[in-house]
């Protein structure tokens, strides 16, 4: 028997793309067990399925070439140490701080995690732009995060 999907973990589906489970549900008429899930790309769509549904293998009639026994299966994900830190910080000043020191390695897939970790929305585009935007954003955060009562 294949382990329940956690909070947390990476799961990606057999058509290619990733998705963070949010939660384990269960339907309040059916009493069904669920699964809750936000998209790891794109606008973070999050979506609702079936465990079943989930966990069941790639029908192979339909899907013949599918690389992936099952429908989701489980991303260990690797997450950079830095960016790990990033999404540990307290503040968004100790963020921008770990953003800068990263700037010169960033890569895409940083920066979609950074995002959706925060929940922001960063665009498509180059990586200075993104940069950018996500820095933009961040000191947006940071002015409200100050003492405003001395």
């Amino acid at each position: 028997m294949r382990e329940l999907p956690k909070e947390n973990e990476t799961y990606r589906h057999f058509k290619g793309n990733n998705y963070m489970i949010l939660t384990l549900a269960k339907h309040s008429e059916t009493g069904e067990d669920m699964v809750v899930y936000k998209a790891l790309y794109g606008d973070g769509q999050v979506y609702v399925r079936p465990l079943a549904m989930f966990m069941e293998p790639v029908d192979r009639v339909k899907y013949p070439e599918a690389t992936q026994q099952y429908r989701f299966e489980k991303v260990e994900a690797k997450i950079d140490p830095e960016v790990e830190a990033f999404l540990d910080a307290p503040t968004a000043i100790d963020r921008i701080r770990i953003l800068n020191k990263i700037r010169p390695r960033l890569t895409d897939e940083m920066i979609d995690i950074m995002a959706i970790a925060l929940d922001l929305e960063i665009g498509k585009g180059d990586i200075e732009s993104r940069y950018a935007d996500m820095l933009n954003c961040l000191n947006a955060i940071a002015r409200f995060e100050t003492n405003r009562l001395r």
